[in-house]
C-alpha cells in the first residue's frame, strides 16, 4: 500500500535542489555586489524554489528556454533566470562571491559567458519588444553579457518578512503534518477583494488546503506595496478562513509581467513547494494590453507534462439578482445586475481614503490598506 509520502508531489525535474554550504571558505574570492532581484534569485535557486535549476542559465539553456520554453533536458521552463554583466571581464572557471545589501552571500562558479540579442529575447519572452512593457524595459537596461553557472549559498540575506518566509522543504513538511495530499496554490501581487476570496474558496472546496503565496519583490509603479499585500491577507485569513485549511507564506521574487510564460513559471514554483493544483486567473501575470485575457490559460496546453494541475477561472462578478459572487457559466442575469471587481476602481477609492463597498472588499482588508501611509509603489 502506498504511504502518504509516496503520494507527495514530486519536485519539478524530480529532485528538490539544495545548493547551500554555510561553512564554505570564501575569504580569497573577489566580492561582487548584486541587486536585490539577483539575491532573491540566488536564494530561490539554493532552496529549490527554482528546481531543477542549480544556477544561472548557460547559453544552451538560455536559448532552449527562449525558443522552446524548455530546458535542454526537455523539462518545462519558461522564464530565463540569468546573471548579466556589462563587459566580459571574467573567464569560464572563475569563482566569485556574490553579495547583496541585505547580507546575502553566495559563491558563483562561472561556466559560460555569452552575448545575447535583447530585442529577440524580449519578443520571445514577453511577446513584445515595446520598451513601455516593464519586463522589457528591465531587459533593455541589463548588461550586454550573461554568465551561467552553479551557485552555492553561503549566507542568507535578512528579510523583513522572515516570519512568513517558508521554502519548499518547510512547506512540504508542513503539508505533511497537516495531512494534506491535494493542495491548491494561489499566486497574488494584490490585496484580496471579494472576487479573489471567491476563487480561492471555490478551489479550496475540492482540495485539502490552500497555500496563499503572495509575491514580495520588485513591482511596477502603482502596484500595492509588499507590506500592504501581506497584512491585508493576514486580515482576510484571520477573519474568514479555517486555520487548519489555509497557509500563508511569502515568495520573495520579482514580478516579470511576462503573462503566459510567467503563469507557467508561477505554477512550477508552487509545484516545488509541494502543491498539486494551481489557480490561474484572467490575464495572469499580465500588464496593460500586451496579452489576451486568457492567453495564460491556453499556454498550459503546451505542457501536458507540467506535473501540476491548473484550475482556470474566467471572469467573475457580483450579481445583485443572484445575491452572490458568480461567473459567466452560472449566472443567467443581464449585465445591469453585475458589479465587476475593477482593480482600477478599487484603487481609486482607496487613494481617496474611501472604503470600497462590502460586496467588493472585506471591511477588515480595506482598513489595513487605509491604515498604511502609502499603500502604493511610487517608483
Amino acid at each position: 500500500m502506498a504511504t502518504w509520502i509516496d503520494n507527495m508531489q514530486k519536485p519539478h525535474g524530480g529532485t528538490l535542489v539544495q545548493r547551500i554550504s554555510k561553512n564554505k571558505d570564501v575569504s580569497d574570492l573577489e566580492r561582487v555586489k548584486v541587486s536585490s532581484d539577483i539575491a532573491k534569485d540566488v536564494e530561490n535557486i539554493a532552496y529549490g524554489v527554482f528546481s531543477p535549476l542549480e544556477g544561472f542559465l548557460c547559453q544552451d539553456e538560455f536559448e532552449s528556454v527562449m525558443f522552446h520554453k524548455r530546458l535542454p533536458t526537455d523539462v518545462p521552463w519558461t522564464i530565463p533566470i540569468v546573471f548579466d554583466i556589462g563587459e566580459k571581464k571574467y573567464r569560464e572557471g572563475d569563482e566569485i562571491l556574490l553579495e547583496s545589501e541585505n547580507g546575502m552571500q553566495a559563491v558563483f562558479k562561472i561556466e559560460d559567458i555569452y552575448k545575447y540579442e535583447k530585442k529577440e529575447a524580449a519578443q520571445h519572452i514577453f511577446k513584445t519588444a515595446d520598451a513601455e512593457h516593464p519586463g522589457v524595459k528591465k531587459l533593455y537596461n541589463m548588461g550586454d553579457f550573461l554568465m551561467g553557472g552553479k551557485i552555492t549559498l553561503v549566507r542568507n540575506g535578512k528579510s523583513p518578512f522572515e516570519k512568513y518566509l517558508l521554502y519548499p522543504k518547510e512547506t512540504r513538511m508542513l503539508f505533511k503534518e497537516k495531512g494534506w495530499e491535494d493542495i491548491v496554490a494561489f499566486q497574488t501581487r494584490n490585496p484580496p477583494h471579494i472576487g479573489h476570496e471567491y476563487v480561492q474558496k471555490t478551489a479550496l472546496t475540492f482540495v485539502d488546503g490552500i497555500f496563499i503565496n503572495p509575491i514580495m519583490g520588485r513591482k511596477k509603479k502603482g502596484d500595492f506595496t509588499d507590506e500592504v499585500i501581506l497584512n491585508s491577507y493576514k486580515a482576510l485569513i484571520d477573519h474568514y478562513y479555517l486555520k487548519e485549511r489555509a497557509v500563508l507564506a511569502v515568495l520573495q521574487t520579482e514580478m516579470r509581467y511576462a503573462g503566459p510564460r510567467e503563469a507557467i513559471h508561477h505554477a512550477i514554483m508552487r509545484k516545488n513547494f509541494g502543491c498539486t493544483h494551481f489557480i490561474v486567473g484572467r490575464d495572469h501575470a499580465g500588464v496593460g494590453n500586451y496579452y489576451g485575457p486568457y492567453d495564460a490559460h491556453k499556454i498550459f496546453d503546451e505542457f501536458p507534462d507540467l506535473g501540476i494541475t491548473p484550475l482556470f477561472f474566467r471572469s467573475f462578478f457580483y450579481c445583485k439578482k443572484c445575491g452572490s459572487v458568480v461567473n459567466d457559466k452560472i449566472c443567467p442575469h443581464g449585465e445591469e445586475y453585475h458589479v465587476n471587481f475593477s482593480g482600477t476602481n478599487i484603487r481609486k477609492l482607496l487613494r481617496e481614503g474611501k472604503k470600497p463597498p462590502s460586496l467588493m472588499m472585506r471591511e477588515e482588508v480595506a482598513e489595513v490598506i487605509l491604515e498604511s501611509k502609502n499603500p502604493f509603489v511610487e517608483d
